[in-house]
């Protein structure tokens, strides 16, 4: 009797948005279906950087940093607690306007003996990270993304980026709000391949899409394809009254983005 062969079902890649069928990408090495981390044996999430359960980074193709530190011993795990350490850090400061507020949550997380966990020096008292929603994770994940790249902060902003898009990818199948979202992240974290692989997803499937469009021309403009990201305006600006009209959410959350691209579109006439 022939063995059966196990064919993975085709899927695009969320890291570089490159079609594929194997266990991992072919473009970028993110693992695609059937991985688990080798420091905890978690599932990881198609195109994940990081594993969700434990925070080890995830390697190319599948290397663990794992087999990569056998000479180092406790290197692995040293790498989750900084990794774990950094996001408690980053959800105990305050959210940043750029999206939708997002309230503090809850009191400080209480040690068995009913005192507050003390805080390393010069970080923030951390909240119940385990009683926010995997929206409000990303949300706040964005937020910071956001404010390095707009601080010229490129180093934490990279830092923070793959923690955002795999918080997304945890929340569920991604619609064309969350894709603008990923691909803003990506964009603000300068990796333009990744930014326009998801404003491409949109466009496929809503050729119209405002957010799409916004996202496809800015990418364009920061690769310095000016005559690109003209024509991604022109067709934002012919769409934008019937799509205005839909009323979607993501329309008035990025309401702002939507107006600026306009205006360049207006100015380039």
């Amino acid at each position: 009797m022939t063995a059966k062969t196990d064919v993975s079902p085709e899927m695009k890649c969320p890291r570089c948005g490159e079609a594929g069928t194997g266990r991992f990408c072919a473009g970028c090495g993110a693992p695609l279906h059937g991985v688990s981390c080798e420091s905890c044996n978690a599932a990881l999430v198609p195109g994940a950087r990081f594993c969700n359960n434990c925070g080890t980074p995830v390697a190319p193709s599948g290397d663990s940093v794992v087999a990569h530190s056998a000479a180092e011993p406790g290197l692995t795990k040293q790498i989750a607690i900084a990794a774990v350490i950094a996001l408690v850090a980053f959800v105990g400061g305050e959210a940043v306007g750029r999206r939708s507020a997002t309230p503090d949550f809850g009191a400080p997380q209480q040690a068995d003996a009913g005192a507050p966990l003390a805080a390393p020096a010069g970080m923030p008292t951390a909240p119940d990270i385990s009683s926010m929603s995997p929206e409000e994770r990303a949300s706040r994940l964005f937020n910071r993304v956001m404010t390095y790249s707009e601080q010229g902060k490129m180093d934490s902003a990279r830092f923070f980026a793959p923690m955002a898009i795999q918080a997304y990818q945890m929340i569920g199948p991604l619609d064309a709000h969350a894709r603008y979202d990923v691909g803003t992240i990506a964009a603000a974290a300068g990796d333009a391949p990744m930014a326009l692989a998801e404003a491409d997803t949109i466009l496929a499937a809503q050729p119209n899409h405002l957010l799409g469009l916004v996202l496809a021309a800015r990418v364009s403009e920061q690769t310095g394809d000016a005559a690109a990201a003209a024509r991604y305006r022109r067709r934002l600006a012919a769409a934008a009254t019937t799509e205005r009209a839909k009323g979607l959410k993501e329309y008035t959350e990025h309401a702002r983005d939507i107006d600026d691209a306009l205006t360049k579109a207006g100015a380039s006439k």
